[in-house]
């Protein structure tokens, strides 16, 4: 598998559509994948190495998922909370009924940030949780789900802090990346002593065109302004690298797949959660039309379920997050497999190179 995947970045490279590529794969607590191709900083040409972090957007959201289940795991909190038991603002305007369930499933009604929002904003966390805790919710808590694309992170992030006393990426090096051994890889926010090792993206050719092209009315663009919406610019930004905006964050390919490896299973020792919650957290959770993007999107609690490019209902056993980009890192708990890709050409469609090697790698390991 190896030798085909890295065959594989390495087309895509030398074609002209990726400029830098990590690809990581482990099977049943085993690396057996780990390929690299390109640069990671198109301006200097500084190469693409396995331990090279990467802005990967909203992949990030399945590592906030993670760092909830694990506390959950140790009885830290509960998914039935209200989670005006943990922080009470957040009752205001009829949210009182909200459970940290409800948030993990992108259900608790606040998707929408407002429209004059800055990346200073976002970089305040104080400020931000009270804006979303004062926020009149869009729908009753719990009767629908809508992608929250900015405002899922904080939800998460501040019912993490209210239950542990610690930001979240605290808790995430704690927790989740010290004992796997990849605290230097996997970030909320990024050390700024540790800025100097990160991927520069750079556009895609087109994506402007394709973001233009897009309905104003749709509700996902009114939620989320384009001064916080993802873009190569967002993505080099030294404010939003080093502040804890937990719907997104920084990581190589290597470090999210071996979390993703260590919720499936033992890695070196490690075990993120029992077998029993790992059966619970990836179970369907929601599966309605998301009032965000108007089609349905089967969820698990915080993943998002079916494997990027194929059939949801027929990879319902695949659990994990895309990011706007083309980063993306899952599981397949009928396999063992656990994938991560993390690119540097940013563009904000599908990700053909998720869905081709995604493919590939199913393939290897179905056969």
């Amino acid at each position: 598998m190896q030798n085909l995947v890295q065959q594989a970045v390495d087309q895509l490279v030398e074609s002209g559509a990726e400029l830098g590529v990590q690809v990581a794969v482990y099977r049943h607590g085993e690396l057996v994948v780990d390929a690299v191709a390109g640069v990671a900083d198109p301006g200097s040409g500084r190469p693409v190495t396995s331990d090279v972090p990467f802005y990967s957007a909203s992949t990030a959201k399945g590592v906030t998922a993670t760092v909830v289940h694990v506390l959950a795991d140790r009885g830290a909190l509960s998914y039935e909370t209200p989670i005006v038991e943990l922080w009470p603002e957040f009752g205001a305007h009829g949210k009182g009924k909200a459970t940290v369930r409800h948030a993990l499933t992108h259900s608790v009604g606040v998707p929408a940030v407002p429209s004059d929002l800055t990346v200073e904003d976002l970089a305040d966390w104080d400020r931000m949780c009270a804006v979303i805790a004062g926020s009149e919710p869009w729908w009753e808590p719990g009767t629908k789900t809508g992608y929250h694309a900015m405002t899922w992170g904080f939800v998460m992030g501040e019912i993490v802090r209210r239950a542990t006393g610690k930001p979240i990426s605290q808790v995430l090096v704690e927790e989740v990346a010290g004992p796997l051994g990849v605290a230097d890889e996997l970030f909320f926010g990024v050390p700024e002593s540790e800025l100097g090792r990160l991927a520069r993206l750079k556009d895609a050719p087109g994506s402007a065109e394709m973001m233009a092209a897009m309905p104003a009315d749709m509700p996902l663009l009114k939620a989320t302004p384009p001064a916080v919406t993802p873009s190569a610019a967002y993505g080099n930004n030294p404010v939003v690298l080093t502040s804890d905006i937990p719907s997104g964050g920084t990581m190589s390919a290597r470090a999210v797949a071996r979390m993703y490896a260590a919720l499936m299973g033992e890695v070196d020792g490690v075990r993120l959660v029992s077998d029993e919650r790992l059966r619970e957290i990836t179970a369907l959770a929601t599966a309605d039309v998301d009032q965000m993007v108007g089609f349905p999107m089967p969820r698990a609690l915080g993943y998002n379920l079916g494997r990027p490019g194929a059939d949801p209902q027929a990879t319902l056993g695949v659990f994990g997050m895309p990011g706007m980009g083309g980063s993306a890192a899952y599981a397949d708990t009928a396999t063992g497999i656990a994938f991560a890709l993390t690119k540097n050409r940013f563009f904000p469609g599908p990700s053909a190179a998720v869905d081709q090697i995604g493919e590939l790698v199913a393939k290897a390991a179905a056969g």
